[in-house]
């Protein structure tokens, strides 16, 4: 089963005055959905769109893993356990607040920064935080949060370019640019696909132009 939900139907938030726009796949702080709360080990899927200056400042997190992927600009992050990194765009940015950790997450250039930010739920609460970035990810070498039974795949397609999706009880696909074929959908940038028990499943960029994917395979036990 492909279940897509699109751009347009995310929930508003952040502070637009302020220079802060999010976007919320899920249900997210006052945006409650009671039957929007999660799908396998994803718990949020947010775009965040800062102005020059502007950000969030300290707040803190516990029992959530919490990857970044910057698709414009440089982000500044900075933790209470005393890691500070700018992440940019092909970066994969990993905080697990584990028992506890507070950050600040921040535009400090002169361009807007958009990210995508994903929170999953650990297979075990508690622990110890910890941080991790990868710098220039490639397509080809998933990126794994065994703490979430969950695997990140970033594919980026050339122009009517098709890759293989992996088999998994839940896959879920974020689309960051360009559009995107997954099986009889056709996808846009911001839109969203949760795929429960497909095989032998394909994306393919069909708009003439290329396309950037994030793919969660979950391992997982089986939740949403």
């Amino acid at each position: 089963m492909i279940e897509v939900r699109r751009s347009g139907d995310r929930y508003r938030g952040g502070e637009p005055a302020a220079g802060i726009e999010s976007l919320h796949a899920f249900s997210f702080g006052a945006h409650y959905d009671p039957d929007n709360l999660r799908f396998g080990a994803i718990l949020a899927c947010n775009e965040e769109r800062l102005a020059p200056g502007r950000g969030f400042d300290e707040h803190p997190h516990s029992h959530t893993e919490i990857v970044t992927w910057v698709v414009e600009g440089e982000l500044t992050h900075r933790d209470s356990t005393g890691h500070a990194s700018l992440v940019r765009p092909g970066d994969v940015q990993h905080l697990s607040a584990a028992g506890g950790v507070r950050h600040v997450e921040r535009n400090d250039g002169d361009t807007p920064l958009v990210f995508v930010q994903m929170w999953l739920a650990p297979l075990t609460p508690g622990g110890d935080p910890s941080y991790e970035v990868v710098h220039g990810i490639a397509d080809s070498t998933p990126y794994a949060v065994p703490g979430a039974g969950a695997l990140l795949h970033v594919r980026r397609l050339a122009p009517g370019e098709r890759a293989a999706l992996p088999d998994a009880p839940h896959l879920y696909v974020h689309v960051v640019r360009g559009e995107t074929g997954l099986g009889q959908e056709l996808l846009g940038p911001g839109d969203s696909a949760r795929v429960t028990g497909e095989t032998d499943l394909a994306a393919a960029a069909t708009g003439g132009g290329p396309a950037e994917l994030l793919v969660w395979e979950m391992t997982g036990p089986p939740q949403g």
